[in-house]
């Protein structure tokens, strides 16, 4: 289990900040009429961040090697 998580500790870490952004957009900005399709719902909200924080950080961090 600890070998697991250590492998995978950037995109963990990125889905929680993203989580954590999420809820924060919810509580902070939100939908003042309800009809907006993520921000109105707190669940909605963190998952999507999560998801954007996952995405974001489990990308290959170097750059692609350019054939000259």
């Amino acid at each position: 289990m600890n070998a697991l998580f250590l492998k995978y500790r950037i995109p963990l870490l990125g889905a929680l900040i993203g989580g954590l952004a999420g809820w924060l957009y919810f509580r902070f900005v939100g939908c003042a009429e309800g009809s907006c399709a993520i921000s109105s719902n707190p669940i909605r909200s963190t998952l999507f961040g999560a998801m954007l924080g996952l995405i974001g950080l489990s990308g290959d961090s170097k750059p692609a090697k350019s054939e000259s």
